[in-house]
């Protein structure tokens, strides 16, 4: 068998090395959602993958660094999806109702994404102000938001007055509290959020609300 050209052995050690990260940040991931960040221990992600602290801190730096790596790994997975709405060519109404239900559909099904964002206010966004990328990530899809918008006013079917920041807010604020506060609700009023025969219920009423609220319809 012919020895691998340099080259090929730069290219090997690259994927290698972009393996060995991503297996540290999904390890990462399920360490910081279960303990927070002050309770995360990176010797205990060092063991759950059998590697060294040493070798975390090679790729990572230090725990704080890990975390916001953690951090714009679970944000670009939402911001992926929601550029890629755009490239659909939807109808205004059918745009906003797919953001709703891509927003609905993510929250419900990355818990840990609602975890590590409780636990990075309780920090009060420390590691997110410090992080360029969680900056250029999140913008696009405001971006993206508000073009859906100025679409659906120029062809008369959105007319309330707000921008694209605070939307996003509306949709996202359902569908966190369904996830984040299922189990307070729940022991309060008797109601899972999350009952899997109520999902679709609560999925189109969302986009209905939204939609409604866009079009300026009276209540």
């Amino acid at each position: 068998m012919a020895a691998a050209t340099p080259a090929g052995t730069a290219a090997k050690r690259t994927r290698d090395a972009s393996r060995t990260r991503a297996e540290i940040l999904e390890v990462a991931t399920q360490e910081f959602a279960q303990a927070g960040y002050t309770g995360a221990r990176v010797d205990e992600i060092a063991a759950r993958m059998r590697t060294t602290k040493r070798m975390i801190y090679y790729y990572f730096g230090s725990k704080e660094q890990l975390f916001t790596a953690v951090l714009e790994h679970v944000y670009a997975a939402i911001r992926e999806q929601e550029q890629q709405l755009e490239a659909a060519g939807l109808e205004p109404v059918q745009a906003v109702r797919r953001l709703v239900e891509l927003t609905f559909d993510h929250h419900e099904a990355h818990p840990e994404f609602i975890r590590l964002v409780s636990i990075e206010n309780i920090h009060e966004a420390e590691h997110i102000t410090v992080s360029e990328t969680l900056t250029k990530l999140n913008w696009p899809a405001i971006e993206v938001l508000g073009r859906i918008l100025d679409a659906g006013r120029t062809r008369g079917v959105f007319t309330a007055d707000i921008d694209a920041v605070d939307l996003h807010a509306m949709i996202s604020s359902f569908c966190f509290f369904r996830v984040a506060n299922r189990y307070t609700f729940g022991a309060l009023y008797g109601r899972d959020l999350t009952d899997p025969e109520r999902r679709e219920y609560y999925r189109t009423m969302l986009g209905d609300m939204i939609v409604r609220y866009l079009a300026g319809e009276a209540p």
